[in-house]
């Protein structure tokens, strides 16, 4: 029973050694594992475990992590979990033929339905942090609207459709959409760099082979 005892033991440690640690969280190699298998059964594909992709995702892990240190320190709204129900209706319906087979799937990328919340979950908190971090303190002036435009949206809609006129304001406010998103993710760089600068981050090179 000692021996036994010892057997479990230390397969226990190498399923949840940890593949990096950030401040004072961790990422469990089980919490890599099963971040990748979410992914591909989100995007229908056969579950990468290469070293690069084992890199990839723990890096978005990382930033998670950082992210959600920032929530737990602030009041940012978060999203209600009632709120996935639609979502996971649509995709249930648009990629499996019935319930029986949904369930099938989940088992053969060896997760469960609490694990593919969890991901749609976090995609909806962070697409709140951004709106709410960085979305609402863009400011566009009208030349950057123009100049994008000009420069951007015209060339591509009169080569698209040769001959007929092109109007800023038909395009304005997607242009708006358009600058702003892409603002509030270079403030997110910026900030998700200097918060690493200042967080002590390690990764466990033996989790990502």
């Amino acid at each position: 029973m000692c021996v036994l005892g010892l057997a479990v033991a230390a397969r226990g440690e190498i399923i949840d050694r940890i593949a990096a640690s950030v401040g004072n969280r961790v990422i469990t190699a089980s919490d890599l594992d099963r971040e990748i298998r979410v992914a591909a059964f989100l995007d229908g594909v056969k579950a990468d475990f290469s070293p690069a992709r084992k890199r990839t995702t723990a890096e978005a892990m990382i930033e998670q992590k950082l992210i959600q240190t920032e929530l737990a320190a602030s009041r940012y709204p978060l999203p209600d979990p009632a709120e996935l129900v639609p979502a996971i209706d649509q995709f249930r319906k648009a990629h499996f033929q019935d319930e029986s087979q949904y369930r099938a799937a989940l088992a053969e990328y060896g997760i469960t339905e609490e694990d593919f919340k969890e991901l749609l979950l976090w995609q909806r908190t962070l697409l709140l942090f951004i709106q709410m971090r960085f979305e609402t303190g863009v400011q566009l002036g009208a030349q950057d609207v123009e100049e994008y435009f000009t420069k951007t949206v015209k060339p591509a809609a009169e080569a698209a459709h040769p001959g007929q006129p092109v109007s800023l304001e038909d395009y304005r406010e997607q242009i708006e959409r358009t600058l702003t998103g892409q603002r509030a993710d270079q403030q997110m760089d910026t900030w998700l760099r200097d918060v690493r600068r200042r967080t002590h981050i390690v990764l466990h090179e033996e989790a990502l082979q």
